[in-house]
């Protein structure tokens, strides 16, 4: 059951790749059209909810950015509690090459990053950018080119994916929530609390939907990361059916969720952060440390974070690289860990507040677009020649039958 739905994540998350790259190339081609103005102005028009005495408003952006993207965490929360209870990480054995590589794949980027803004003279707020892999972009071009590739890599590439986002999600909550209300944040840890205790006992689904949407609203009013509030939430669904129940909580609303996430969630956010109007862009700009810094990060700091990691880790026999995985396909992997994009955007977003026009907002843009280009482009080639190696010797090793 834990490696079908694995393998159900794993399908989910391909797919949508596509969709992602759509809305992405949709996001370019209306932000230098007509339609750019309107499409900036409905991204900063702001709207109000209100439902009895819970009221916020926000713009579309942000709307994009602490609303649908908390669904999103949460899903990854959902997933990440499942992998450590039931399936790839409750094996500790089978966590210490992709944990350590994922690690070298934070420490790398940043460091690349803050190394090159230092050099340049640009700012040191964005190092935390390129830390993130984009699951759903990675795993869509692995499925592409990674035909006869030993599962054991896909795999690995979803652990060291999960572990980002936790070292991700760590991050936004210690760096981004600022001028935190605490007593709303109290609120928020008894609502959870509450919802730990009532989890023992069978909740029906609109239970789950309203404690949600009370703690998210609550932590948006505290000025709390709605990401780890999201994933917080996560932790305290049942990953465990009860009494009659043929299916546990955890299991239906990752069921539920994670097609709406794929195929609307992040696609939208892609549509909404990935427009950059190239009109007045200067070459400059193009070319601006933050740019460089972000790309840098991305494309050569996490291929040398990961795979210097995970050889590290083999050579110290610490741990093992993923069973009938050459050094070749496991380099094709590290360059993939480098296409942040959805996530790398979303920090971006957090790093630099302000206009989703900002010059800053749309340095981050371009630097997340050619290092995630680059990181897959590359990735896809060497994981493409390492799959065709793996065919040329299956078949050069079988025997000839005479006629």
């Amino acid at each position: 059951m834990a490696h079908k739905l694995t393998l159900d994540f794993l399908k989910t998350e391909a797919a949508s790749g596509a969709v992602l790259g759509l809305a992405a190339i949709a996001a370019l081609v209306v932000a230098n059209s007509p339609l750019s103005e309107a499409y900036f102005y409905w991204l900063k028009s702001e709207h109000l909810f209100q439902a009895g005495p819970l009221q916020l408003e926000l713009s579309v952006s942000e709307w994009i950015k602490e609303g649908l993207m908390a669904v999103f965490f949460l899903v990854v929360g959902l997933e990440i509690k499942y992998e450590i209870l039931k399936g790839e990480l409750s094996d500790p054995k089978k966590l210490v090459t992709p944990i350590v590589a994922a690690l070298g794949g934070m420490l790398a980027p940043a460091g690349l990053y803050l190394l090159v803004s230092g050099v340049l003279g640009g700012p040191h707020d964005g190092w935390p950018i390129p830390l993130a892999t984009d699951i759903a972009f990675a795993l869509a071009v692995f499925a592409l080119v990674g035909k006869g590739l030993p599962s054991s890599l896909r795999v690995f590439l979803l652990t060291l994916a999960i572990v980002d986002d936790l070292g991700a999600i760590a991050l936004i909550a210690v760096l981004f929530s600022t001028g935190v209300d605490w007593m709303l944040v109290g609120a928020a840890s008894l609502l959870l609390l509450v919802g730990s205790v009532m989890s023992l006992r069978r909740i029906i689904a609109p239970v789950w939907v309203l404690g949600f949407a009370l703690v998210w609203w609550l932590s948006v009013k505290a000025g709390l990361s709605t990401s780890l509030a999201a994933v917080a939430f996560a932790a305290i669904v049942p990953v465990s059916p009860r009494a009659d129940d043929k299916q546990s909580p955890l299991k239906e609303a990752m069921h539920d969720l994670h097609p709406y996430v794929a195929y609307l969630v992040l696609p939208l956010f892609a549509f909404a952060k990935a427009g950059v109007s190239f009109a007045g862009l200067s070459i400059d700009q193009m070319f601006a440390p933050l740019v460089l810094g972000v790309a840098a990060g991305l494309f050569i700091g996490k291929q040398i974070g990961v795979m210097g990691a995970a050889w590290l880790v083999s050579a110290l026999k610490l741990g093992a690289r993923p069973s009938g995985a050459s050094w070749l396909q496991i380099y094709g992997v590290s360059l993939l860990c480098g296409v942040g994009f959805t996530m790398s955007l979303f920090i971006g977003a957090l790093a630099f507040p302000g206009a989703v026009d900002s010059p800053e907002q749309v340095e981050v843009k371009l630097g997340v677009i050619l290092g995630s280009v680059l990181s897959a482009t590359l990735g896809g080639i060497v994981l493409s020649v390492a799959s065709n190696r793996k065919r040329a010797s299956r078949a050069s090793s079988k025997p000839i039958t005479e006629s």
